[in-house]
């Protein structure tokens, strides 16, 4: 089993490598005749903007200057552009007060001045600079709520873009007369622009309105500022249409499908036929772990839909529900509803990570699971079903040894799934 679990991790890794920064960066930089008398200036958000702006110093000869928040951890060293770090997933003051200094370094810019925008998954959270009439107490309070819900990153993104003075194209709009040109690392599915840190520098079509369906449809106990606030329609982002997005562009530098795409090569020299599921998979974790599930008892039994020895794909980002008072974690919990699913199926091997290195709130990327999991965990008192039903997943992992670690990768290309069929 050492080599089936090793081919997984090896796959894991060639997805977090394709998404590096240091990789993804320089091919879509502007060319420096670009700027002509202009100056460059940096800003971005997200779990590998630091990363980015060190490919960006190293690739850049020229003057920049300019400021990027990341999460705790996930800084570089850079020595031209400053990078803040503060706190994901629920915001922190160091957020809060790197948002408005941002604002602050783009103000009274000219038309030749260029801002290189970069944006990475997480930017939702570590730019939390609120509206007039809502706090940072106010942010937190909406996050917190949102993530125990079980609603999609799109619809937590909408929410967020219409309390957000810097989200939903406010922050382009803010650099108006200046060209914008935004390096993006997608950890969404669909590669929305608008949902990735909830679109800083693009237009939203979404209005106050959606994004109270969203409040109603998942429950969800607002404080009272915020539900004002969106009732009011005071919360409206930059549309459509908007002038000062005119001259706005978007870069698309790394997606969740060349990741797949990265571990299915990998797969491939091993001697395993890839199958990519899809890149833009959605739904309750559990819920993915059973289908998922479905679909390699099918393969290793019947050779349908696909042969063996063959490797399921996917990717996307899946949600939890939290009903129970464990650690959560959505690939994790997702795996072990697949162990349930596979009960101990001969042959079928399984890893499901963040491309990150962080699931849910703990500092663990996710974990893997082989034929003799659910044995292994009842040797030690374990009752799988019941660490499922308490969102516990992440104990029972590390009480079993299978959790994977791997420390801030500095980049985030979403959710990771290979489910191996020997």
């Amino acid at each position: 089993m050492a080599g089936e679990t090793a081919l997984l991790r090896r796959m894991f890794d060639a997805a977090v490598a394709s998404a590096q920064p240091a990789r993804c960066v320089p091919p879509h930089l502007p060319r420096p005749d670009e700027l002509g008398a202009g100056r460059l200036v940096v800003i971005g958000a997200g779990k590998a903007s630091a990363a980015m702006a060190q490919a960006v110093e190293e690739h850049w000869s020229g003057p920049l200057s300019g400021l990027v928040v990341t999460r705790h951890g996930y800084g570089a060293p850079c020595s031209r552009i400053e990078i803040v770090e503060a706190a994901h997933p629920v915001p922190d003051a160091a957020g809060l007060q790197a948002a408005q200094r941002m604002l602050d370094v783009v103000r009274d810019l000219r038309p030749e001045d260029i801002v290189l925008c970069l944006v990475s998954g997480g930017g939702s959270a570590l730019l939390p600079l609120p509206l007039p009439g809502l706090t940072l107490e106010d942010k937190q309070a909406v996050n917190r709520a949102m993530l125990a819900s079980g609603a999609t990153i799109s619809e937590m993104n909408c929410v967020r873009r219409h309390l957000s003075a810097i989200k939903g194209g406010r922050l382009a709009a803010a650099c108006h007369p200046a060209r914008v040109i935004a390096l993006v690392m997608s950890d969404v599915p669909g590669d929305r622009p608008l949902d990735i840190a909830s679109g800083p520098t693009v237009a939203d079509p979404t209005s106050c309105q959606d994004a109270l369906d969203i409040v109603r449809r998942h429950h969800l106990a607002l404080p009272a500022a915020a539900m004002a606030l969106l009732e009011s329609g005071r919360g409206e982002s930059v549309k459509p249409g908007d002038p000062r997005l005119a001259r706005a562009e978007i870069r698309m530098i790394a997606t969740p499908q060349a990741a797949l795409e990265a571990a299915a090569a990998v797969a491939r020299e091993a001697g395993y036929a890839a199958h990519i599921l899809g890149d833009a998979i959605e739904g309750e974790a559990r819920d993915v772990g059973k289908v998922l599930g479905g679909i390699a008892l099918q393969a290793s039994a019947r050779g349908q839909p696909f042969a063996r020895p063959c490797v399921l794909l996917s990717g996307g980002e899946t949600t939890v529900t939290v009903r129970g008072q464990g650690r959560g974690g959505r690939n994790v919990e997702f795996l072990l509803s697949l162990a349930l699913s596979l009960d101990r199926r001969d042959g079928v091997f399984a890893i499901a990570g963040d491309t990150d290195g962080v699931d849910g709130q703990d500092e663990i990327a996710g974990a893997v699971i082989t034929p003799d999991t659910l044995a292994r965990a009842h040797a030690l008192g374990l009752r799988p079903r019941e660490r499922l039903d308490d969102n516990d997943a992440h104990a029972f992992f590390e009480a079993i040894g299978d959790s994977v670690i791997t420390g801030p990768t500095r980049t985030n290309v979403n959710d990771f799934r290979a489910v191996l069929i020997a």
